[in-house]
Order: C-alpha cells, then sequence, then structure tokens
C-alpha cells in the first residue's frame, strides 16, 4: 500500500459515507447478492482499503475474514493485501473491494488473491471505471491534490480481466453501476435515480463503478507465502469441517414368534 494508507482508508469510508452513499452501497449490494446466492464453501474474504465498509453479509458462507491494515469495525485480521496470511488454495470466495487501485503493485495483489483462492472459487472484484464520468471526475479531483484520488491508479476492466486471464481464473461476468449518480431534490432527484437504474438495468459501461466476477479455474498447486515464512510470519491454516456420520439405525431385537417364523421361511439343510 502507498504510505497515505492511514488517509486513504479513511477518506474512502467517509466517501462511501457521503450524500449518495447509502444509495451506492445498496446498488452494490444489489448486484453482489445473486453472485454470492451461487458461491458456497466454508471461507469468505473481504480485502480492500476502507475498514467499514463489509460487503459480504448476504452470504450464505458462515466463516467471514475481513482483511485491512487498520483496525476497524468488523476488521478481524490485519494484513496488507499483497501478502495475506493465509494458507494456498484454503478460501472459498473472494471479494476485492477496491484493492487493486490503490497500491503500487495491484498485480501482486491480484497474484495473491489467486493464491489464497481455492479451486473453482470465486472472485468478486470491485473498482471505479475510469471511463465514466465519476472517473472523470476523480481525475479533476486528483489534480485539486486531494489525498484519495492522488493515491489511486485505475485498473481498467479490460486490464483486470487479462490479468485474471493469466492467473488461470475465468471472467464470469462483468456488470456496471452508479453511471449517473443521484443529483438535486424532488423530481430531478427521481429522475436521477430512474436514468440511473435503467442505465444498471441495461448494463451500460458507463459505469463509475464495475463488478468483475471470475472463477478460478487452474488446480490446487499449495504454494506456501515464502516470503512471509522467511522473515518468521505463519500462515493460517482454515480447517476445513469434517462431515458428521449420519446415525445408524438401531436393529429390531425380534421376538420368539418373529423368530420362529423366519426360521419356518429358510430353506432347510441337506445333508
Amino acid at each position: 500500500m502507498s504510505r497515505d494508507y492511514n488517509q486513504i482508508g479513511p477518506e474512502l469510508q467517509a466517501w462511501y459515507g457521503g450524500k449518495n452513499g447509502a444509495y451506492l452501497k445498496a446498488s452494490l449490494r444489489e448486484i453482489i447478492s445473486p453472485i454470492l446466492d451461487v458461491t458456497f464453501g466454508y471461507h469468505i474474504l473481504q480485502i480492500g482499503v476502507a475498514q467499514e465498509l463489509e460487503l459480504f453479509c448476504q452470504s450464505r458462507i458462515s466463516h467471514r475474514i475481513y482483511v485491512s491494515e487498520q483496525a476497524g469495525a468488523g476488521v478481524n485480521l490485519l494484513s496488507r493485501n499483497d501478502e495475506l496470511p493465509l494458507e494456498s488454495d484454503s478460501i472459498d470466495t473472494v471479494i476485492a473491494h477496491h484493492s487493486l487501485e490503490f497500491g503500487p503493485e495491484p498485480h501482486g495483489v491480484l497474484r495473491e488473491i489467486q493464491r489464497v483462492l481455492a479451486p473453482q472459487g470465486h472472485l468478486i472484484v470491485i473498482g471505479f471505471n475510469p471511463f465514466s464520468l465519476l472517473g472523470a471526475g476523480a481525475l479533476m479531483r486528483r489534480f485539486g491534490r486531494q489525498t484519495l484520488w492522488q493515491a489511486q491508479h485505475p485498473v481498467s476492466r479490460q486490464r483486470a480481466s487479462d490479468w485474471l486471464q493469466l492467473l488461470g481464473c475465468e471472467v464470469q461476468s462483468c456488470n456496471y453501476l452508479y453511471s449517473l449518480p443521484p443529483i438535486g431534490t424532488g423530481a430531478l432527484n427521481c429522475w436521477s435515480r430512474s436514468a440511473d437504474a435503467w442505465s444498471n438495468k441495461h448494463n451500460l459501461a458507463t459505469g463509475g463503478l464495475y463488478v468483475l466476477h471470475a472463477i478460478k479455474q487452474v488446480p490446487a498447486l499449495n504454494k506456501p507465502r515464502l516470503g512471509l515464512r522467511e522473515r518468521g510470519g505463519r500462515l493460517i491454516g482454515l480447517a476445513v469441517p469434517k462431515p458428521v456420520a449420519a446415525p445408524r439405525p438401531t436393529p429390531t431385537v425380534e421376538g420368539p414368534a418373529q423368530v420362529a417364523k423366519i426360521m419356518e421361511k429358510s430353506p432347510r439343510e441337506t445333508h
């Protein structure tokens, strides 16, 4: 992560908590929900910059890991996004929330995600679309010396898709949202919301954010995180619960009359 990470996290969180923050988060969860409905397993992981923007609450997977470099509400693992202290091939679903665009090595972050993701595991990448009104606004704010947007290095949907393909992940879908942020009040606000909903429905590539869904297709390699181990770090092994054996039916105790009937039906032995 960049040296301004202590400012980036709170600023991104404040941006999501702004005037249209609740609307944006609701739209984001609406797009993610159908993807989470088809993901199963034992462990789901969310990584990113912000500390209090949980997106896996709709998942059926019970063991949820929220990774951040700073402590915050819901964060239960402090770690760098490009050096996760988790065993390889151990996570069933990963949500990468703006984790590629606020660091010096986005491809390294994606490689690390691919390492911990289990074969046939699901990956959801959420990023800002540089080819949108929101992307243009972020570019202008960068010249205004705003820490959040100065630290951003946009990763387009096409670039992320190419990287995923090289890493053996097959892209399943890409959805865009937030083409036209709600503006004004009254009738103007209602119209802008309707226009944005229409844009989301038709998945126009002008959306300010994209949601990329991919599945890891390469087999398990179980490659350890050697750099972390060389410094004395320890990888967290995530156990898979063993299936509970089904109880066997209790044998029926036969009475004398039933035993006699069985003996009569059985063939007689010939000598």
